[in-house]
């Protein structure tokens, strides 16, 4: 069991940024996430920076700390700019990077660089070409490759530290982005059933991640892969009654119970940022930080 979190990157770096960071390793959490967008919802007329240059000083600024995306995506990435960002990035941290990656969806990254939002079969279209060609540029020296969507001539790159490259944690829920999660990914990521978010019971939303998570063994199974072998992270948030994860230590406890048991090997959860939809007690999040996992383990 491992708890991680998010820190959203709304604060600039030396008026609370980089102290969130250096916090996270202080309390234990086992990876630091952050989102990949342009911008993000209600967040979108204020400050909000970039994950890459967030990472590489979140990485400069810790020791042990996991760090990661969750999650990059093809809106507005290309494969061959984002591997070589990720190598650098793999280098500067000494092989603590976990690249979170999803086909994207609508909203404002969708059309910033002023093209059409994809329709999800679209979306599904570049995904599937978008992993597989990172995976390549990641572990091999030189890559030419000429697809529907993308294209790389003589991409050169030395690797990443962690081999054979650094790990894809791959969000889907969708049969043909659970192909991928099984073929491609050492983590599997999901925030539950949207379709329940606003009007259906937590009760319903544990069945409907069971359903998720056995549809992933199946992907798995198809291809002859045990799913064992990959790490299942919920990323919270997104669930029926979103705030009561964050509520007390016990309501904590409860869900994350309640989910490790679907086998579950990871929960994010957001670090609190005041009047937003990730309000929270700071003093709740750090005793959840220290002593949830202490108190699952019972």
């Amino acid at each position: 069991m491992r708890l991680s979190t998010v820190i959203l990157p709304v604060r600039p770096w030396h008026q609370g940024g980089r102290d969130e960071w250096t916090r996270a390793e202080q309390l234990g959490f086992h990876t630091a996430y952050t989102y990949d967008h342009l911008s993000w919802r209600t967040f979108r007329d204020g400050p909000w920076y970039g994950a890459v240059p967030t990472l590489t000083a979140a990485a400069a600024a810790t020791e042990r700390l996991r760090l990661g995306t969750l999650v990059t995506s093809p809106n507005f990435r290309h494969p061959v700019t984002l591997a070589k960002e990720l190598i650098s990035l793999d280098d500067i941290s000494g092989g603590r990077i976990t690249l979170g990656i999803g086909a994207g969806g609508t909203g404002f990254d969708a059309t910033v660089l002023g093209q059409e939002a994809w329709t999800p079969r679209e979306r599904a279209d570049r995904f599937g070409e978008f992993v597989p060609l990172l995976e390549r540029l990641l572990t091999e020296d030189s890559v030419t490759y000429e697809g529907t969507f993308y294209s790389a001539v003589e991409a050169r790159n030395s690797g990443c530290v962690q081999r054979p490259r650094l790990p894809f944690a791959v969000a889907a829920t969708g049969p043909r982005g659970l192909k991928l999660a099984a073929k491609h990914g050492q983590a599997w990521v999901t925030t539950g059933d949207p379709k329940l978010f606003e009007t259906g019971t937590p009760e319903q939303s544990v069945d409907a991640i069971r359903g998720q998570v056995e549809k992933l063994g199946k992907a798995c199974a198809d291809i002859g892969r045990d799913v064992a072998e990959l790490d299942k992270i919920l990323l919270t948030g997104f669930t029926p009654e979103p705030g009561k994860v964050l509520e007390s230590l016990d309501a904590f406890v409860d869900f994350a119970g309640k989910h490790f048991e679907l086998g579950f090997t990871e929960i994010a959860i957001h670090a609190p940022i005041p009047d937003s939809d990730f309000a929270a007690d700071q003093a709740v999040f750090e005793q959840i930080a220290t002593e949830g996992l202490a108190q699952l383990r019972r």
